[in-house]
């Protein structure tokens, strides 16, 4: 696996794994298997029980076309519908613990999983998918054509990382939240303050902490009420901890 720099928003460099060609692989058949599944309970429950393919017997062509395509519309869609429902990730990529990211820092929106759908649907159908998997080879970041166009990458979820990398912060039994608006923010908003925290922090850059602790009061309407901006961060970041832990 290569490693893959992830530049945020908040200017902070974050180094992710990227996803080795053969957890895509896994997660790809995984998903494959899935469809299958639905395609035979399908075929069996509607067509065969229900008699519906009695019924399009008596229908043209095209009315039979579109029939098949009402009941086997959400296998096409299925990539591109979860990805944007699980933020970058499908049943398989769950499973295989993979994600989808986009490489500028950004949360992939609904365009960027749009972009790699249309995409697959050309490496997967000509040459037998080999075309997908020859670009993943030649990455150095495991890409596909659809990720380059869609500027994303497929990062692995498994690395081995100390609480200090992660959104995590110690916090005791006895803790006394103060700001339950920290709920407002997502994981991905927590990482990436807690990792600009962490850097302003050691390098005593106070201009940027204090910019920090203003973006958090002015996006969760929070107040600090400690005066002090590096313990305000701290405890935000604490106070998200206890509150996603015991929701």
């Amino acid at each position: 696996m290569s490693e893959l720099s992830i530049n945020t928003t908040q200017n902070v460099t974050i180094n992710f794994k990227s996803a080795s060609v053969g957890e895509r692989m896994l997660a790809s058949l995984l998903d494959f298997l899935i469809k299958v599944a639905y395609v035979i309970v399908v075929a069996y429950v509607f067509f065969n029980l229900l008699g519906i393919s009695r019924i399009m017997d008596k229908l043209d062509f095209w009315s039979q076309m579109a029939i098949v395509i009402l009941f086997f519309f959400p296998v096409m869609i299925y990539s591109v519908t979860l990805e944007s429902i699980f933020e970058g990730q499908t049943i398989g990529k769950k499973l295989i613990k993979i994600k989808v990211v986009k490489i500028d820092g950004y949360q992939a929106g609904f365009g960027d999983y749009l972009i790699r759908w249309l995409f697959r649907l050309v490496e997967n159908n000509l040459m037998g998918g080999l075309i997908g998997l020859v670009a993943m080879l030649v990455s150095n970041k495991t890409q596909r054509m659809g990720d380059v166009a869609a500027g994303t990458a497929v990062i692995t979820l498994k690395n081995n990382i100390s609480i200090n990398n992660t959104i995590l912060e110690e916090i005791g039994d006895a803790y006394q939240p103060i700001y339950p608006l920290v709920i407002k923010l997502s994981d991905n908003d927590m990482r990436i303050i807690k990792d600009t925290f962490l850097i302003a922090e050691k390098k005593n850059d106070t201009e940027t902490i204090l910019k920090l602790s203003r973006k958090i009061e002015a996006v969760t309407g929070i107040k600090n009420q400690s005066g002090n901006q590096i313990d305000f961060l701290r405890t935000v970041l604490k106070d998200y901890n206890f509150y996603t832990q015991n929701m």
